[in-house]
């Protein structure tokens, strides 16, 4: 019964609720090995995590909640991505990006994918944005000075 709630609450067809729930583990495992590897992301990863198995089950909690809206995740990713802000640059969010594209593309249909890819880019849009956005400082206006 609490997968058809699941299904509901999501709004999403009730197959591709099923292929997501399935797959996330090893879909998680997959992309995070190469994110690891990766010359790039991974000195940043590595040296964030400190416990690879823990982080892997709370990502399935995050991405689940992400996907149909289990509410299995009750962290903050924001604080989290804010303690290595000074370590991501907005370049890494697109080569995150085209790891996990690279992985939904081969672990899930092709409408999951893309769902899950739409998903992925919003979230590394608002993670970029709350790591590098300043708005300048305002000049003291003109009235304001005399």
């Amino acid at each position: 019964m609490h997968f058809r709630r699941i299904i509901q609450a999501s709004h999403m067809d009730p197959d591709q609720a099923a292929e997501i729930e399935a797959v996330l583990p090893a879909l998680l495992d997959r992309f995070y090995a190469r994110v690891r590897a990766d010359e790039e992301l991974g000195p940043v990863f590595n040296d964030a995590v400190e416990d690879w198995d823990r982080h892997l089950a709370t990502l399935v909690d995050f991405w689940s909640s992400v996907m149909l809206t289990t509410g299995r995740y009750k962290g903050d990713p924001m604080q989290a991505h804010m303690r290595h802000g000074h370590r991501i640059p907005s370049e890494m969010f697109t080569r995150w990006l085209a790891l996990w594209n690279q992985t939904t593309d081969e672990m899930v249909s092709p409408e999951v994918a893309a769902s899950m890819q739409a998903k992925a880019a919003r979230i590394a849009r608002s993670l970029d944005l709350a790591l590098h956005f300043r708005l300048p400082k305002a000049e003291p206006s003109r009235s304001a000075a005399s």
